[in-house]
């Protein structure tokens, strides 16, 4: 795995730099303006399981493979969003869970992992990143992309209403680091408390934001990588994200 940036130690932020750089024999696919209508929910509480009656409503949307020689697991998404926030559920087949950090804020990209990426405002080139591991552990930061010079920004004063509410769960065996399972799950609250550095939000309805998710997995010592909207070498291609239209 190639890092996409080095930089120097002065920067203390901790970054998903290496989240992005799966460069992968590509699999042929023509450009699609990837939409994703996101509808709108009361709040509810997040538990992992993605069992809350809102989800029922909501279809799935499938990730695709980044690579022809990848592990071919299903891995599919939903999103809601309400009056104080968005949701965001994630649903992987796996094999073995390839996770063993147990602390938020570290480099969750070099291991099993989800991730989203929402760009509020075309205006301006920053976006919000969110990784999350199968043992439930996050990776939110701020992200300035400059000619695609970018470093994250970790959140200031992370608590309260700020903060997110994340769950995960496994299927098929325990979860714990190296366990043999068939799938997990990763259900994300994001407050738009978090989001207020970033302009256009909250969202109204017909409002329109860019954004991609993605997954990475570690299966057999193997690097396979998932996209919504197709991207090229890094998951920083922001100008290639598809669109949120919030009904």
């Amino acid at each position: 795995m190639k890092l996409r940036t080095l930089l120097g130690p002065a920067l203390a932020l901790v970054t998903g730099w290496g989240s992005s750089a799966f460069a992968q024999r590509a699999v042929p696919q023509k450009p699609a303006g990837k939409v994703l209508r996101v509808r709108q929910t009361d709040d509810f509480t997040v538990n992992g399981k993605g069992d809350a009656p809102a989800w029922k409503k909501t279809p799935w949307e499938p990730l695709h493979l980044r690579s022809t020689d990848g592990h071919r697991y299903r891995t599919r998404v939903k999103m809601l969003y309400s009056q104080t926030g968005l949701y965001v559920l994630m649903d992987a087949e796996d094999r073995t869970l390839t996770a063993t950090m147990k602390k938020d804020f570290l480099d969750l990209w070099t291991e099993d992992v989800f991730e989203f990426f929402l760009w509020p405002d075309q205006r301006h080139p920053v976006y919000f990143e969110y990784e999350i591991s199968p043992l439930g552990y996050e990776l939110p930061i701020l992200v300035p992309n400059f000619g695609g010079e970018f470093l994250g920004w970790r959140p200031w004063h992370y608590e309260g209403q700020r903060k997110t509410k994340k769950a995960t769960t496994v299927t098929g065996g325990p979860k714990r680091s190296g366990a043999q399972i068939t799938g997990w799950k990763a259900e994300v609250f994001v407050p738009y408390d978090l989001l207020k550095p970033l302009q256009n939000v909250p969202p109204r309805p017909g409002t329109r934001w860019r954004a991609n998710f993605y997954r990475v997995d570690y299966d057999d010592g193997k690097t396979t990588a998932w996209d919504w909207a197709r991207v090229g070498p890094s998951f920083h291609e922001f100008e290639k994200f598809g669109t949120l239209v919030f009904e």
